[in-house]
């Protein structure tokens, strides 16, 4: 799948992009996609490249490692339109509840945002109906983005 941008990323351009006021103006920007974690089948898009010793001997899988490319869809079928993929790597980090610490990009392959990304790190409590989570940067019409990813489990 190609991805083209639309903004120039040679370190001239991104200098220079950084010296115009136009840019230095906030935008707030929503977007609503379903995120997509399979991480059993034929096809998972999700699997696990390390545990501890003791990982599956704890109720929590402490120390549970994986890496990520899951799909983003404007729906919430695993058929619908992809407008983007959600690749990362999380851990499971909590002893006594289970808590994924996620690093992870938001890489959009279709529209007017074709080629950015957005990036996340934080705590996500997995089992909470909604989690919160901050938007850290971004690539792109993304460039210097902050933020705030809601999640809901449905």
């Amino acid at each position: 799948m190609p991805v083209v941008l639309g903004v120039d990323e040679s370190p001239k351009a991104v200098e220079q992009w950084f010296q115009k006021p136009s840019h230095r103006k906030e935008k707030l920007t929503k977007f609503h996609f379903y995120f997509h974690d399979i991480v059993s089948g034929k096809n998972p898009i999700a699997i696990h490249v390390a545990q501890a010793n003791t990982t599956f001997t704890s109720p929590t899988l402490f120390g549970l490692v994986s890496m990520m490319d899951d799909t983003l869809t404007v729906g919430p079928e695993p058929d619908s339109e992809i407008v983007g993929r959600a690749q990362g790597v999380y851990g499971l980090v909590g002893l006594e509840d289970v808590g994924l610490l996620m690093t992870l990009n938001f890489v959009f392959t279709e529209g007017k945002y074709n080629g950015s990304t957005l990036s996340v790190l934080d705590r996500n409590p997995v089992f909470h109906k909604y989690r919160e989570m901050p938007i850290v940067d971004g690539s792109g019409v993304f460039r210097v983005a902050r933020g705030v990813a809601t999640a809901k489990r449905i």
